[in-house]
């Protein structure tokens, strides 16, 4: 078996249809992954938000990016899942770190490493 590197990916929230309804999304998807804010770092799981274009019906993706292993981007996916309910779909894919330079940084900052 294949090690689980930490990487980019990135979990899409399909299901949006307006830029207003997709950006309501951050709060509670951040407050799961960072439920005190005012903590010491590191974050157990580097993560930042964009947008990307859907679909007609649902015209706007929220896209959170996080820097972890497939296994544990995964996890959060579900997480994102549980929290946003059945009428939007969440897909998990790897990302492209270049797209993702400021997450990249603080994982590389956060672990002592950069």
């Amino acid at each position: 078996m294949a090690e689980d590197r930490p990487g980019v990916y990135e979990i899409r929230i399909h299901g949006c249809p307006t830029l207003r309804e997709a950006l309501a999304l951050q709060a509670p998807i951040e407050h799961l992954l960072c439920p005190d804010p005012d903590h010491a770092p590191p974050c157990e799981i580097p993560w930042s938000f964009t947008l990307a274009d859907g679909d007609d019906d649902a015209p706007t993706v929220l896209v959170l990016g996080v820097h972890a292993s497939r296994g544990r981007a995964m996890q959060v996916a579900e997480w994102v899942r549980t929290l946003v309910g059945e009428t939007r779909t969440v897909a998990v894919g790897e990302g492209d770190a270049g797209e993702w330079e400021e997450l990249v940084d603080q994982y590389w900052f956060e672990k002592g490493l950069g």
